[in-house]
């Protein structure tokens, strides 16, 4: 603790700030977003299309707006982003309590999303700028760090306050998010944008974002590490499953844990990994390590002893919390290089965009890959999930490890990359 403490307390404030900020977004979504698929079904008696229908507008909201809220910051700066995002997402949930007619859930959900995308490019531009190239990998690793805590502690205070109602879940956490929007108008510097023109709006967006498609190190990279985002989901999807497979209607308190069990080795393990990473080895490498680790979780699920003994429960139990540790710890072994990496790539320029172009592929990533492990439990073969998502965290390392070999991740590699013309 006195470690984490120290290396807080070595940055400045407005660095300091976007941290907390990153745990109270995280509180306040994490205290309603698990608990608003029961209450659109069971509080409201929405049948269970349009449940998907309204939490997959928010998944497609936040996933296909990244790249705008990515350009929005570097175009008009990233404080103006975070405000407003901040904004967005107190209406937002203040409605998801308020209201019961499906059109205006889909309206809540969809500003739910939106808001995010605003706000999660311009967080991390910003805390890059800030932390300078020398810092920028203990910044991010620090940030993670109060990104878990939230993941962790909200779920809880969620979970606290549903002892009243599910509104007061909402009012609670429409308060968070009006709290910070008050906090960083006040406290947060504004940064002017460094690559704003003088040019027309749409010249200006058109050429960032070909300046992106064209630069080679930075698509293959992101192409290599979206398999990651497809196995960190699975603490969402396939662990849930297995964990019904295994336990029934005790699901819910096995998915707590293992929930539970994946922050707290995060933020166990974050500072630590870190430090040891930047001793003993190079960014690209240590993405790789933590890229083969996050496959490797998996291996654990491959079938064992039948669940229809208390040692095969037990046995089950212990593998469902050794995949969430492993792939706690592998995100967090490469977290702090990936979004270094990225800003590299960039070139320090249009940094914002850069990562919302980065999310928005990972989003694409998320859904695709979701629908295929979906597939894959369909089949009834036990072990063809956790082997084909063990073989993606292998094939995404050794992609990354050729991307390094050939250079491709250097710092130089994307350099040259200029604006393309707009006719």
């Amino acid at each position: 603790m006195k470690g984490f403490r120290a290396q807080l307390a070595s940055f400045d404030r407005p660095a300091r700030l976007l941290m907390a900020n990153q745990f109270a977004i995280n509180l306040g979504f994490y205290m309603l977003m698990p608990y608003l698929a029961d209450h659109l079904a069971h509080g409201l008696g929405l049948a269970a299309w349009t449940v998907g229908l309204v939490l997959g507008v928010r998944n497609l909201s936040q996933q296909g707006m990244f790249l705008i809220g990515g350009t929005l910051a570097d175009r008009y700066g990233c404080k103006p982003m975070i405000l407003a995002g901040c904004a967005l997402r107190t209406v937002a949930f203040a409605l998801l309590g308020a209201v019961d007619s499906l059109p205006a859930l889909i309206a809540a959900s969809a500003a739910t999303g939106l808001a995010g995308a605003l706000f999660n490019p311009a967080v991390r531009a910003y805390l890059a700028a800030e932390a300078g190239q020398e810092r920028r990998v203990e910044a991010f690793a620090t940030f993670n760090v109060f990104y878990q805590a939230g993941i962790l502690v909200g779920p809880l205070a969620g979970l606290a306050l549903l002892a009243w109602d599910f509104r007061a879940v909402c009012a609670c956490a429409a308060v968070v998010f009006s709290a910070l929007a008050l906090l960083q108008w006040c406290a947060l510097p504004a940064r002017p944008p460094n690559d704003r023109t003088a040019e027309p709006a749409w010249r200006a967006v058109a050429r960032d974002w070909r300046t992106v498609a064209a630069n080679r190190p930075f698509l293959l990279f992101a192409a290599a590490m979206a398999g990651s985002y497809v196995l960190a989901f699975q603490v969402y999807l396939a662990l849930p499953l297995r964990a019904r497979d295994l336990f029934g209607d005790r699901t819910g308190m096995v998915t707590a844990v293992v929930f539970a069990v994946s922050a707290l080795a995060a933020l166990s393990g974050q500072l630590k990994l870190t430090a040891w990473a930047k001793r003993t080895m190079s960014g690209p490498r240590a993405i790789v390590c933590g890229l083969a680790l996050m496959g490797a979780a998996f291996l654990p699920l491959l079938p064992g002893p039948g669940a229809d003994s208390g040692f095969g429960l037990a046995l089950g139990a212990l593998a469902l919390t050794a995949c969430a540790a492993l792939l706690a710890w592998g995100g967090a072994l490469l977290y702090p290089f990936e979004m270094d990496t990225v800003v590299r790539l960039a070139s320090d320029r249009l940094v914002a965009t850069y990562y919302g172009a980065y999310n928005t592929a990972s989003g694409i990533a998320i859904s695709l890959g979701n629908l295929a492990v979906g597939a894959l439990f369909d089949t009834g073969i036990s072990w063809l999930p956790w082997a084909a998502l063990a073989a993606t965290g292998l094939a995404c390392a050794a992609s990354v490890a050729w991307l390094h070999r050939t250079g491709q991740l250097d710092p130089g590699a994307a350099k040259g990359v200029e604006a393309v013309p707009v006719a």
